[in-house]
């Protein structure tokens, strides 16, 4: 059978509710293409109307992704549409053969799914039936949108509804508006098609019911089961995202050029991108930095003194370290450490001094007994108050005598306060120079 004299048809490779799609070779251009044929639509008169439609909208584009036109016309009173033969299957048979597919897989096509479509929402189409039946592989496993037989043009006054009535589209993948009646929009397409990337991923379409009219409802009021729960294993990443298109608000969904460049750089890995150059020398001193979902963890209500700080990202990326310029960060470093070695050390001696000052004999006392011989050595420690350590009621140890004492104070917990009573004796009061009453 030939068309328009020119296009030889030889085998069907399918058949939908307006047209079959038939195998064909353009015997002036010497190729192959796919022919579809308007089949009769007695009962619609509108048929005729919409596969003008198809082929005026989908002759608008041309994009690697999306089937391309290459003729329109009438032979014998039947329309025809002309397009490039895309000489594989769709997802919907590959779904059928293989069942779910891996994360891998499913983020290519995401990108390419999306890529399409962003094109066609740029020249104000929507395609309005997203669905695995409509998503083409070709031999070498590039997908490519067809079937625009129910696109519209933004700028198109019609509403969404049919002459009948009717809801256009595939009830398992219809955003929640259009399951109101209200206008399609580029939104529309990404709710579609991530319904389609859960079913490529779990085996089933996020919704599931004996009716259309049920599945419909599921679309307004349920939430998908998350693919987990379903025991698919997913980036945290990719999952998030995928439920993220299937948003019940147009708005709350990311265009289709965002889906496309989420996707084609790879951030459904979730993967943490590595240090920037400048950063690099603080890795190699052995800074800890954090990484992937330790950088989401919540953040303490009072950050300590001299630490790090890092910024979580949304996008399961490396958080960072805030550091010096790249120039002064390893001198820095080395003054910063040598600096903390001497100041301790200065610390240190200046304590054991303290001590010793403190808990050293009386000097008035020990030069007045100079005059008595001593023949034994003394077996008893002194019972004045300057020669006695420091009381252990308070729970901590006694110290012997010229022992130097470190200040405990640095222990105490920075969210407490300590008070302490320290009335000195009469006997240490006289010492320290306080013998008359001021």
């Amino acid at each position: 059978m030939q068309i328009a004299g020119r296009y030889r048809l030889r085998d069907a490779i399918g058949r939908g509710a307006m047209g079959e799609v038939w195998r064909a070779f353009d015997e002036t251009l010497s190729r192959p293409v796919a022919v579809k044929l308007l089949l009769p639509q007695d009962s619609d008169p509108t048929a005729a109307a919409r596969f003008r439609l198809e082929a005026q909208t989908a002759g608008r584009l041309s994009h690697p992704h999306v089937v391309g036109v290459l003729d329109f016309g009438e032979d014998e009173g039947r329309l025809f549409l002309v397009m490039e033969l895309v000489d594989g299957d769709s997802l919907a048979r590959t779904l059928a053969a293989s069942g779910p597919l891996p994360a891998e897989r499913v983020a290519r096509i995401a990108t390419q799914a999306a890529a399409g479509l962003a094109a066609a929402h740029l020249q104000g189409i929507v395609h309005r039936d997203i669905k695995p039946a409509n998503l083409l592989l070709d031999a070498d496993g590039t997908l490519k949108i067809g079937d625009f037989g129910i696109a519209r043009f933004l700028d198109d006054p019609s509403a969404a509804l049919t002459s009948t009535g009717q809801i256009v589209g595939t009830s398992l993948y219809l955003a929640p508006e259009r399951a109101l009646g209200r206008t399609a929009g580029p939104a529309s397409d990404v709710y579609s098609l991530g319904c389609v990337l859960y079913q490529l991923l779990t085996g089933q379409p996020p919704f599931q019911a004996d009716t259309a009219l049920a599945v419909l409802h599921q679309h307004l009021d349920a939430s998908p089961v998350p693919p987990r729960q379903l025991s698919i294993i997913l980036p945290p990443a990719f999952e998030s995202y995928l439920l993220g298109l299937l948003a019940k608000e147009p708005e709350d969904r990311p265009t289709a050029e965002e889906v496309a460049g989420w996707f084609g750089r790879g951030a459904w890995r979730g993967a943490p991108k590595p240090l920037p150059s400048e950063l690099e020398d603080y890795s190699r001193l052995g800074v800890p930095s954090v990484t992937g979902s330790a950088a989401a963890a919540p953040a303490p209500s009072a950050p300590a003194a001299g630490a790090v700080a890092t910024v979580p990202d949304t996008e399961w990326k490396t958080s960072v370290h805030r550091a010096v310029p790249r120039r002064s960060r390893l001198p820095y470093v080395r003054r910063s450490r040598a600096v903390a070695v001497l100041g301790g050390a200065a610390l240190f001696v200046m304590a054991m001094l303290s001590g010793l000052a403190w808990f050293a004999p009386d000097t008035g006392s020990a030069q007045g007994s100079r005059t008595e011989p001593t023949t034994t050595p003394s077996t008893s420690l002194s019972p004045t108050p300057s020669t006695t350590p420091p009381s252990a009621s308070d729970g901590t140890a006694s110290l012997p005598s010229g022992t130097p004492s470190l200040s405990s104070s640095s222990a105490q917990p920075a969210d407490q306060e300590t008070v302490t009573d320290a009335k000195p004796s009469p006997e240490k009061a006289d010492k320290l120079g306080g013998k008359g009453k001021h």
